[in-house]
């Protein structure tokens, strides 16, 4: 069963995004599942 995911992100977050999609642009196609669980630790990690 899948869960879809969603999360709110932040401006400097997406700045963050945005330069690891630069980097390599296939990731989030190739590795989602991946680049959500690494999102959703960094952004838990910054939360606290």
């Amino acid at each position: 069963m899948k869960t879809r995911i969603s999360i709110t992100i932040e401006e400097n977050n997406l700045k963050l995004i945005e330069e690891l999609l630069e980097k390599n642009p296939t990731a989030f196609r190739n590795k989602s599942h991946l680049v959500e669980c690494s999102l959703i630790k960094f952004l838990g990690e910054e939360g606290k």
